[in-house]
């Protein structure tokens, strides 16, 4: 008779293991997708410094400024 119900209970927490687990893992998938358009961005980055480093032949400090929308304001005048 105890048998049956301590197996009934190990079926419980199975379950609730493998529900809490596809929760994290739906979650996890979210956070993934809500981030590519930040992944994307960056990426776009790194190719207007790269451009920017290679063409003027400046410093990758000027090229993030440049990329960033701030060249005007560090212009040597």
């Amino acid at each position: 008779m105890t048998n049956t119900q301590d197996k009934k209970s190990f079926d419980w927490i199975k379950i609730l293991n493998g529900a809490a687990l596809l929760l994290c893992s739906f979650c996890l998938a979210f956070i993934a997708v809500s981030l590519r358009p930040v992944a994307q961005w960056a990426n776009n980055q790194n190719i207007c410094v790269e451009q920017e480093v290679a063409k003027s032949q400046a410093p990758i400090s000027w090229g993030v400024r440049k990329c960033n929308g701030r060249s005007k304001v560090y212009q040597v005048k």
